[in-house]
C-alpha cells in the first residue's frame, strides 16, 4: 500500500465536516499516538541530576541500559538504579502507552474506558491508575496561608474489592446501620486557603479527634493562621492548644456565615469532590485518599497536560 505523506492527510482533513462524535474518536485516536523514546525522554528529564535513591550519594556513573531506560552505579553505596527506581512507577512496562493514559486520567475516565481507549487490559489500566494517581498528587501545597477553612466529609466504610472483609457483604449503595457519625463511616478532612490552596487527609473512621487534627493540620499551618471550622468541640479544643486563631460558624443553627467568616469554600470542594467521585461507582476505603487527590490535583489545575503528570509521578517522594 502507498504511504500518502502526512501533509496530505492534513490538508484533507481540514476539508471534512466533523460531528462531535467524529471529534471525540478523533481526539482518543491522537492521544493514542505517543513513541516510546517521548516518554523515556521525558522520565530522564524529569530524573536528571536525581542522587542515588537509596543512599542519596550525589555520584554515579552509566552503567548500560535496560528497558529502554539509563542504569547508573551508585558510587556510595555501589548499586544500581535507573530514573523510575523508588518511585510508583518503578517496574511498570508499556511505556509507549503511559502518555496516552495520562490523558484520560486528565479527563477523568473510568477504568475500562481507559483500558479501550489506551489498548490495555482492564486490570492493567485499574494498576496503573494507583500508581500514576498518588505519584502525582504529591503536587501539594507544604503549608497553608493567613484563612483556613477546614471540614469534614463522611463516606460509608467501603471495602470493595477485598478478599478477606471484616464484616457482611452488603449491595452497592447501603446506608450506614447506626445513626450518625459512627465508625461505619470513613471521615475525609479537608483544609483549604482563602488562595484556593487545598489539602486532604484521611484519618479514618468516625469524627476527627484532637490527635488527628494535631497530626494532619499543626504541621501545615502558619502560627499566624486564621482558622475557620464549624462548632465541632475538637477544633476548638486542637487551636487552643496550638496556639491559633479559631472562629467557629454554626451551621447546625443555620448560620452559614459571619461576613468573612465561612466554611463556603471548603464545602465547595466538598460538592465537587462527591459529584464527580459519582462516575467511578463506589470506591474502596483504602484508595479514598488516591481519589481525593486526583480531584485536589484535578481542582488546582497546575498539572494540565500528560508530561506534567509524568514529571510529577517520576519525582521522589
Amino acid at each position: 500500500m502507498r504511504a500518502v505523506p502526512f501533509d496530505d492527510v492534513f490538508a484533507l482533513l481540514t476539508t471534512v465536516q466533523f460531528s462531535a462524535g467524529d471529534l471525540a474518536r478523533l481526539r482518543e485516536w491522537i492521544a493514542g499516538i505517543a513513541h516510546p523514546a517521548e516518554c523515556i525522554a521525558l522520565i530522564e528529564q524529569a530524573a536528571r541530576g536525581r542522587p542515588c535513591p537509596r543512599c542519596g550519594y550525589p555520584r554515579a556513573h552509566r552503567c548500560g541500559q535496560a528497558s529502554g531506560l539509563q542504569r547508573f552505579r551508585c558510587l556510595g553505596c555501589g548499586r544500581s538504579y535507573n530514573a523510575l527506581t523508588g518511585t510508583p512507577l518503578a517496574r511498570l512496562r508499556k511505556k509507549e502507552h503511559w502518555l496516552a493514559y495520562l490523558q484520560c486520567v486528565l479527563e477523568s475516565r473510568t477504568v475500562r474506558e481507559a483500558a479501550r481507549v489506551v489498548g490495555v487490559h482492564r486490570t492493567t489500566s485499574f494498576r496503573w491508575r494507583h500508581r500514576f494517581v498518588p505519584g502525582a498528587m504529591r503536587d501539594r501545597p507544604a503549608r497553608l496561608s493567613a484563612i483556613v477553612e477546614a471540614d469534614e466529609t463522611y463516606r460509608l466504610e467501603s471495602q470493595k474489592g477485598s478478599r478477606n472483609m471484616t464484616r457482611k457483604p452488603r449491595k452497592r449503595g447501603g446506608v450506614a446501620k447506626k445513626r450518625g457519625i459512627s465508625n461505619e463511616l470513613d471521615c475525609l478532612l479537608v483544609a483549604r486557603d482563602r488562595n484556593g490552596q487545598t489539602l486532604d487527609f484521611h484519618t479514618g473512621r468516625g469524627q476527627v479527634t484532637v490527635a488527628q487534627l494535631q497530626k494532619c493540620l499543626k504541621p501545615v499551618l502558619p502560627d499566624d493562621v486564621l482558622l475557620i471550622s464549624d462548632s465541632a468541640l475538637s477544633y476548638r479544643h486542637f487551636a487552643q492548644q496550638a496556639g491559633i486563631l479559631h472562629e467557629k460558624v454554626n451551621t447546625k443553627k443555620g448560620i452559614r456565615a459571619r461576613g468573612a467568616i465561612h466554611i463556603q469554600n471548603v464545602n465547595a470542594w466538598h460538592s465537587r469532590f462527591k459529584s464527580w467521585v459519582v462516575r467511578f461507582r463506589g470506591v474502596a476505603s483504602r484508595y479514598l485518599i488516591n481519589y481525593s487527590g486526583w480531584q485536589r490535583m484535578l481542582d488546582a489545575r497546575r498539572l494540565t497536560t500528560p508530561a506534567h503528570l509524568l514529571r510529577a509521578a517520576v519525582q521522589l517522594g
